[in-house]
C-alpha cells in the first residue's frame, strides 16, 4: 500500500486573499473553488484547500521544495513585492536566505499569518 499526502485544510482569515497570494507568488494556475473551499494545486497532486475561518488562526508551517529556477523566480516576487522574508523559522534574521545542505531557502508569512518556506534541498541531503 502506498501512502501520500492528498490535502490539507489552510484556514484562512480571507481564503481568496490567502490562495491568491499562494498561487500568484509561486506561479501556479488560480485557484479552484470546490464546495467551501479554494484549492490550489501544487506539483506533486497536492492541494492545499483554503477555508474561511472567523476563529483565530494557529500559524501553521508549510514547506515547499522547489527546483533552482523557481527559488530565483519566487524570491524575486518576494522582493518584488517588498514581502518580509527571513532565513530562519524564527524571523531571527531579516532580509537573509540560508544555504543549508547546499541548497537555499527562504521563510515569509501568507495573508492569514502562517510561517510559509521554500527550499532547492531537503534538510537532511547530503548530495
Amino acid at each position: 500500500m502506498t501512502i501520500e499526502l492528498n490535502h490539507t485544510i489552510v484556514y484562512s482569515r480571507d481564503k481568496r486573499a490567502a490562495a491568491a497570494f499562494l498561487a500568484g507568488l509561486f506561479g501556479l494556475p488560480n485557484p479552484v473553488a470546490w464546495g467551501p473551499f479554494l484549492a490550489v494545486g501544487v506539483a506533486n497532486q497536492v492541494t492545499l484547500d483554503f477555508y474561511d475561518s472567523d476563529a483565530e488562526i494557529a500559524s501553521q508551517h508549510y514547506c515547499f521544495l522547489v527546483g533552482e529556477d523557481e527559488f530565483d523566480q519566487i524570491f524575486g516576487r518576494i522582493q518584488a513585492q517588498g514581502i518580509p522574508h527571513w532565513a530562519d523559522p524564527g524571523h531571527d534574521k531579516p532580509d537573509e536566505i540560508n544555504t543549508h545542505d547546499g541548497g537555499r531557502g527562504v521563510y515569509f508569512d501568507d495573508p492569514s499569518g502562517h510561517n510559509l518556506e521554500i527550499i532547492t534541498r531537503p534538510y537532511g541531503d547530503s548530495r
